[in-house]
């Protein structure tokens, strides 16, 4: 259920919001954006995967001593990779979403990582318990 939600939430982004941001370009209807959020979240799940598995790899291989430079990426630049995952979409489905560059599309995964922060299922069982 919760995945429908930012699915369709995604899908209302894509349609509406973030044709606002100059740069990037959505062609198509509903259904459009609703398949662009779909392979976005399914991007987002790789993307991750990878990022996770590649810093596993890399603090095992040093015994540790990458995680001095890893952590802070990944507190600093946990941002990038919604931004990443966006220039990542437009490049899987380019008839149907345009991306112009880095600044769009960090602005654009901004937007991304805030509905993905919102619709987090842990914050949905908190607010059910309330």
């Amino acid at each position: 259920m919760v995945f429908l939600i930012r699915l369709v939430l995604l899908a209302l982004a894509f349609q509406f919001i973030l044709p606002m941001i100059p740069g990037i370009q959505v062609h198509g209807g509903f259904v459009t954006s609703l398949l662009l959020a779909l392979m976005f979240s399914i991007l987002g799940v790789v993307v991750s995967w990878v990022a996770a598995l590649i810093t596993a790899f890399l603090a095992i291989g040093t015994l540790g001593l990458a995680l001095i430079v890893l952590i802070p990426l990944w507190l600093v630049g946990f941002w990038l990779l919604p931004a990443y995952t966006l220039m990542l979409t437009s490049d899987m489905m380019p008839t149907y979403l345009s991306v112009a560059g880095w600044t769009p599309a960090i602005l654009g995964g901004l937007l991304t990582l805030i509905i993905g922060i919102a619709t987090d299922s842990d914050n949905f069982r908190k607010s059910r318990a309330v």
